[in-house]
């Protein structure tokens, strides 16, 4: 039996699906979440005996004629895939809204069960649905549910199942209202709420989140109280106790307390040196500055879904609607951009529901210089090593992301598009006290995604850069780190970085293992300079003061952040942009503004902060010179070929 989950986007679908399957797909409060069908079989406690049931998760729509693309696909499985039976699911709060797909669904012919969620909230406010005339007006079945707290979810799928297979309730379910006029549709949903619905408060009544909007989404306090939002977040994750617990776990665990233990016994079984210091150096030294992180990370991701659940950040897709509004976009790029702050990867994703393709690829684009779960090992070590008394570090990164996601929309939308075309709507959720079980469960998912991202890619990274910087191209062991592979490969590509300040193969080589897997960033230093100092990379004053100073440590942390993702997340981006040429523009445009805005700190900062000209400072000129040029001529071309666009449009209306 396949059992199809339709509804309305914010309808608790997905948290529906995840359930009744044991899943933990993404949930969000806005638009746009679920961008593609999820299929899983039902777990242990709601499986019917004979019967193997597959529950498909479908994105959410308004209605069954697609506006989105996301809602096409809805529309085609609904009419094409012809599952055995379709669970509505309603939220009670916003009957009006959602009985309009509801009455679509009816008029299909596939049997119907309404899931009526949220009821929590209904008896919260102390609001009335009389469901049992409802259900006699709609004639479909209908069931009160709470997914949060899985109230409802056993009857609702024995009755699901029960529609499906008694052939006299198919009967009945067909026995519909159909209609011709939308207008007639949604007089007829009018008057079934007026009806069967009392509310304790009238919707023209200010509420408490009315009241709270009023402050947080505020035309001038938004991006402020946002921006204070993100560095309490931030302070209690790093400085607070993430940071107490990464402490333990670099000083402790990974510092001496594993790599004593392992010596001792890798010395009592009498293994090769070299061995020994590929398992200690390369894999447990590489791999645990990653991992000694985690318990910050932990903590972030479980921070970030409270606000989540709260209701908070769909209205900073309200606040930032504003800004983006004035460089092409609108509030629906933010979603992926909020969604990419877990990982790049679903946020690249998340822009297929955006409909303008101009809008699209710009958001496609920018998306990824949110920082995501993979660069906070990055922030969190040049944070603790370089500002150990400063919160600001952090926050700052999303202050860059949003003032460079402002101007990189400017200049693409000068270079590349013509207009735009959307308009943004969205419907803001209640507030809501956020579960901490569901905040559990998705710190516990990132967190058990960054081990397996540790313990596969970086591990193998690790293992690689381990050996490139322990022997040389004859494939012998070298007694210098200079003499190696990596120091080869690395001065190949550290030319490139003397207009940034940043002097050592050393840093080519993190910056290369980085384009694979930001967190290799970290990792590979480790391994490098773990062989080269016995100092923690995290300490204070330790064996990355080397090689920057505050300024240029500042520079590269940027560099890191604003370059292009992961290879996996270049993948997503290709797939989403569906153009080689786009994709190759889209690598560049970051490239450029990751290596631009790292040329302008190391070279600026330095000279405000110590009143002198950093290491490069001359060919840092010419290739600044070279990139303002090459945007001048890139906007002129543009303008150019806008007018003549323009121009072939009057001649084709005087025609």
């Amino acid at each position: 039996m396949k059992i199809a989950l339709a509804g309305n986007p914010n309808s608790g679908k997905t948290t529906l699906f995840n359930a009744i399957t044991g899943k933990n797909e993404y949930v969000g409060n806005w638009t746009g979440v679920t961008v593609e069908k999820k299929e899983s079989d039902l777990k242990s406690q709601y499986q019917i005996k004979g019967q193997a049931v597959k529950v498909v998760d479908l994105p959410g729509a308004y209605s069954i004629a697609p506006f989105t693309g996301e809602e096409a696909i809805t529309r085609d499985f609904v009419l094409s895939a012809s599952p055995d039976v379709i669970i509505n699911i309603v939220d009670a709060t916003n009957l009006s809204r959602s009985l309009f797909f509801t009455t679509q669904l009816i008029e299909i012919g596939i049997p119907v069960i309404i899931a009526l969620n949220k009821m929590d909230l209904i008896a919260k406010k102390g609001d009335y649905i009389d469901v049992v005339g409802l259900q006699k007006s709609l004639n479909c079945k209908i069931i009160e549910t709470t997914a949060t707290s899985e109230k409802g979810l056993k009857k609702l799928i024995e009755t699901a199942s029960e529609i499906s297979v008694n052939s006299a309730l198919k009967t009945e379910s067909k026995n519909i209202k159909t209609f011709n006029d939308d207008q007639v549709r949604q007089k007829y949903i009018n008057d079934l709420v007026k009806q069967f619905i009392s509310k304790k408060v009238a919707s023209s009544q200010v509420t408490f989140s009315d009241k709270v909007d009023r402050i947080v989404a505020h035309k001038y306090l938004g991006l402020p109280i946002f921006f204070l939002v993100m560095w309490a977040v931030y302070a209690f994750s790093i400085e607070g106790l993430g940071g107490f617990l990464s402490g333990y776990f670099n000083e402790v665990l990974f510092g001496e307390t594993i790599p004593t233990g392992v010596n001792q016994f890798l010395e009592s079984i009498s293994v090769h040196p070299l061995m020994q210091a590929l398992i200690v150096d390369g894999i447990i030294g590489g791999v645990g500055a990653v991992i000694g992180f985690l318990p910050l990370i932990m903590v972030l991701f479980f921070c970030l879904s409270l606000l989540e659940d709260s209701g908070y950040m769909a209205r900073v897709a309200v606040v930032m609607d504003r800004y983006l509004k004035k460089i092409g976009l609108s509030g629906k790029s933010i979603i992926p951009m909020i969604v990419g702050s877990g990982c790049a990867i679903p946020g690249v994703m998340a822009t297929r529901t955006i409909e303008d393709i101009n809008q699209k690829r710009i958001t496609t684009i920018l998306t990824p210089f949110v920082p995501c779960g993979a660069k906070l090992p990055i922030i969190a070590l040049f944070s603790v090593a370089f500002f150990p008394e400063s919160s600001w570090v952090g926050p700052s990164m999303y202050i860059i992301a949003i003032i460079m996601i402002i101007i990189g929309g400017l200049l693409l939308k000068k270079l590349f598009v013509w207009e735009n075309t959307t308009q943004f709507i969205m419907e803001l959720p209640e507030y809501k006290i956020p579960s901490i079980k569901y905040a559990l469960i998705q710190m516990l998912d990132k967190a058990k995604a960054f081990i397996y991202k540790a313990s596969t890619i970086i591990l193998v990274m690790n293992t690689l850069v381990w050996f490139m910087q322990a022997y040389g191209w004859n494939l012998q062991a070298v007694d210098s780190q200079s003499a190696s592979i990596l120091a080869g490969v690395g001065s190949v590509i550290a030319p490139l970085l003397i207009p940034l300040g940043f002097a050592g193969w050393q840093l080519a080589a993190a910056i290369i293992t980085g384009f694979i897997a930001k967190e290799n960033v970290v990792a590979t230093f480790a391994v490098i300079l773990a062989v080269a100092s016995e100092e923690a990379l995290h300490i204070p004053g330790g064996v990355l003061t080397q090689f920057f100073t505050p300024v240029t440590a500042y520079a590269f942390l940027v560099f890191n952040l604003f370059t292009p993702p992961c290879f996996a997340a270049i993948g997503a981006m290709n797939s989403e942009l569906g153009s080689k040429k786009w994709l190759g523009r889209a690598i560049g445009f970051q490239l450029g503004v990751g290596y631009t805005l790292a040329l302008l700190i190391t070279q600026f900062g330095t000279l405000l902060v110590y009143g002198e000209f950093a290491k490069g400072f001359i060919p840092a000129m010419v290739v600044l010179a070279v990139v303002i040029g090459g945007v001048y001529v890139g906007v002129k071309r543009a303008d150019v070929k806008r007018s003549e666009l323009s121009q072939l449009s009057e001649i084709g209306q005087e025609a």
